[in-house]
């Protein structure tokens, strides 16, 4: 087996437990940037995340950083649509996901919630509070800038294709 495959193997295997979640999974109804879901977009946000933990052989808890990641645009609505109702969503987002989370996943820690309410600085004005933070509000623009400009990248990863996982 390839070590590419150890690695996707494991992620999933990490993740699964909320990507199958029926509140998590509503995420696919939702548009996000200009291509894709708001599902694909946290999936992906998650797999980069975990990708640097692995590769930079960081400390801390994994779980933490994969839920964080994958909640942090858990705001459960169609920026799409109703626009007027949405003209703030990149100020206000944060604060909707992080009620949601905290809603259906109150097992939150204090670094899940950081991660979640202060990805989208400097938009919103406090910055994270810990690395994991930094790590998702740092992956997020990367993950956005490829999802609405499709950059070509030499190895992609397949993470966010629907797959039943």
């Amino acid at each position: 087996m390839h070590k590419s495959e150890i690695i996707e193997r494991e992620f999933v295997r990490l993740v699964r437990g909320i990507i199958r979640s029926e509140a998590f999974q509503q995420m696919k109804c939702y548009r996000h940037h200009l291509r894709g879901s708001v599902y694909d977009h946290s999936v992906k946000v998650a797999y980069l995340c975990y990708r640097h933990y692995k590769r930079c052989r960081m400390t801390g808890d994994l779980m933490t950083l994969l839920r964080g990641a994958l909640l942090h645009d858990y705001y459960l609505y169609d920026l799409h649509s109703e626009r007027r109702k949405h003209r703030f969503h990149w100020f206000f987002h944060p604060r909707y996901a992080l009620d949601n989370a905290r809603r259906d996943y109150p097992s939150l820690n204090d670094t899940e919630r950081d991660m979640i309410s202060r990805h989208m600085f400097p938009l919103t004005l406090r910055p994270p509070a810990t690395k994991e933070g930094w790590l998702v509000s740092f992956y997020d623009k990367v993950a956005a800038v490829s999802d609405c400009f499709k950059i070509p990248r030499r190895q992609r990863h397949r993470m966010t294709k629907h797959k039943k996982i």
